[in-house]
């Protein structure tokens, strides 16, 4: 079976199947901005902090990568879909749970995001409303899919978990925190257009029949064969280059508070 992402593993099972399913970098990319958002809090509350990441590891780390394997296996998995759902539905109420019993607590300003969170987690993975489809007008006015789309993407997986966390430390918004919110968007798009090109040649391309010339000295004019690898790799690099970047960044920002 052809590896579906580049951090796939050469292997069959339920072990290749349970990592895969995580989606560990990018997993961690995105628990990284929990850190960013609770650091750039005046003081930091670690147990809060504690309690935030399990949250959204629970949400985002396994509902939604769930709810998204449940909506066409693109992974290739062999979990049956009663587990997944299980899984996607347990977590998500879990993480929903310890916003209600430990957020609440802390600050009421953490409703919304309980909300939004609980929302958008079903809506983007699952591609609602799919079923607009079927009227003509939500389909010319492009409203088919409307919350599976890359903007909601990088809200809902950039700006959020850095607004929710500095809030369930601090209580409040500041213009900081929006400013660095709109930074991890805007992060979070960039992964999104990489990551979109990158699975479209390893998922969906089957064959290539290609070949490029260069005026390199050493092979002018000599036909070069194009491989998916060769438009593959730069896309692929760069997103490794961006998970190491952020997790270090947020692992910096965290020593300010040691």
């Amino acid at each position: 079976m052809a590896e579906v992402a580049w951090y796939d593993i050469k292997s069959k099972g339920w072990l290749r199947d349970l990592l895969i399913l995580l989606h560990l970098p990018y997993t961690l990319w995105h628990l990284a901005y929990v850190f960013i958002g609770a650091a750039l809090a005046p003081m930091m509350n670690w147990e809060t902090l504690g309690w935030t990441l399990l949250a959204f590891f629970l949400g985002m780390g396994i509902g939604a990568h769930c709810l998204d394997e449940l909506n066409g296996r693109p992974l290739r998995t062999k979990i049956p879909g009663v587990l997944l759902w299980v899984l996607a539905v347990v977590s998500i109420l879990g993480a929903i749970s310890i916003g209600v019993l430990v957020g609440v607590r802390e600050s009421v300003w953490v409703i919304p995001c309980i909300v939004f969170g609980g929302f958008i987690v079903f809506a983007y993975n699952l591609e609602w409303p799919r079923d607009w489809a079927r009227f003509g007008l939500f389909r010319e006015l492009g409203l088919v899919g409307f919350f599976h789309r890359d903007i909601w993407f990088g809200f809902a997986w950039g700006a959020f978990p850095v607004l929710t966390a500095y809030i369930a430390q601090t209580h409040t918004l500041s213009l900081t925190i929006i400013l660095v919110a709109v930074a991890c968007l805007g992060y979070s798009l960039v992964q999104r257009m990489l990551s979109t090109q990158a699975r479209f040649w390893r998922r969906k391309v089957f064959m290539l029949e290609g070949h490029y010339f260069t005026d390199a000295p050493l092979e002018p004019n000599r036909p070069i064969v194009l491989t998916k690898q060769d438009i593959i790799k730069p896309a692929e690099v760069a997103l490794q280059c961006m998970t190491w970047t952020v997790i270090v960044a947020a692992l910096g920002l965290l020593l300010l508070h040691i």
